[in-house]
């Protein structure tokens, strides 16, 4: 072993990784929301994502049933978190089961269909395209197969963080958060279909957080403590609406804009607006306890399903808020 050979190793070992993979490819590691993957502490390299379409049949609201189209079997699909200059192999598999062929469009992606173009996969079958993340920020991805607005109403999309080099300054606590639109006709064998026509004229039935009425209430509410500082990856499918962005009680000390990192950062804001196909990433500090209410301030959607809860634990601080004088 020549010098320059055990410098290497021995950085390796340092940097918590073997001799033999130091330098090997990475598997992202993929959550469902509200969770968010671990922060990315390395260097660009070769990062391994697997995703797979499936379908199934699934609660939306209490008492409808509907037959979801999703990547990795969960509404909206997980979420991967990789660093600027990764080069990202993708595989998109489409599992046996399913009847529509699919593909992914990737909106960190810079290229022909942001990857559609390369992935159209049948039933059974497995599509791979590599490609490098150049920007850093927070992305959309979704299906853009056949008539693609069928495939993104019935739940196939998530978020993709990029990572800027060195990373995003820590906080206490991350969450995921998708916002977007069902249209469904009346119920067939206890399955509510999905009407097009409600689509075509902008009239959702249901407009929702992490795929179903509820999904941020009670057991899925979300949890922080005095005193914690807060980040929610929050993006916005669609796939008409713009998102009116809102939590009840609070203000963002941090937005950034359109999901950007790198440019503009607005400070002090009460509610940011989330184009469809967009996202954003807020930030801000939890000051006294009590449930803090997520809607979409487009307020009728609230009856529609677009409210959650972010439930704060701690003392009491009159300081910053108390009845009476």
């Amino acid at each position: 072993m020549n010098k320059v050979t055990a410098t290497l190793i021995a950085f390796a070992m340092v940097a918590g990784f073997s001799a033999t993979t130091a330098f090997a490819e990475v598997s992202a590691k993929l959550t469902t929301a509200p969770n968010v993957p671990p922060a990315v502490k390395r260097g660009a390299t070769t990062v391994v994502v697997n995703l797979e379409a499936k379908e199934y049949i699934g609660d939306l609201a209490e008492d409808v049933k509907y037959n979801f189209w999703s990547f990795g079997g969960t509404v909206p699909g997980p979420m991967a978190r990789v660093r600027v200059g990764d080069s990202i192999e993708f595989h998109l598999s489409n599992a046996k089961s399913n009847i529509q062929p699919h593909n992914i469009d990737i909106h960190a992606v810079n290229g022909p269909g942001g990857g559609a173009a390369f992935t159209t996969v049948d039933p059974g079958q497995e599509k791979v395209f590599t490609f490098t993340a150049k920007a850093a920020g927070l992305f959309i991805y979704h299906c853009a197969a056949g008539s693609i607005v069928d495939h993104i109403s019935n739940g196939m999309y998530g978020l993709v963080l990029v990572e800027p080099e060195g990373g995003l300054p820590a906080v206490d606590r991350e969450y995921y958060v998708m916002e977007s639109e069902f249209f469904t006709g009346e119920p067939e064998k206890g399955v509510a279909p999905f009407d097009i026509q409600k689509g075509l004229d902008e009239h959702a039935t249901h407009v929702v957080f992490n795929g179903k009425v509820g999904g941020l209430l009670g057991a899925n509410a979300l949890k922080a403590k005095v005193g914690e500082t807060v980040r929610i990856y929050f993006g916005n499918i669609g796939p008409n609406g713009i998102s009116s962005f809102h939590i009840i009680g609070e203000i963002f000390d941090k937005v950034y804009n359109e999901g950007g990192i790198g440019g503009s950062v607005g400070k002090g804001i009460q509610t940011t607006l989330v184009p469809s196909a967009g996202a954003t990433i807020v930030e801000f500090k939890v000051d006294v306890p009590g449930a803090y209410a997520l809607v979409d301030h487009s307020i009728y959607r609230v009856a529609k399903g677009a409210i959650g809860h972010l439930v704060v634990e701690g003392k009491e601080d009159p300081k910053v808020i108390r009845q009476g004088k």
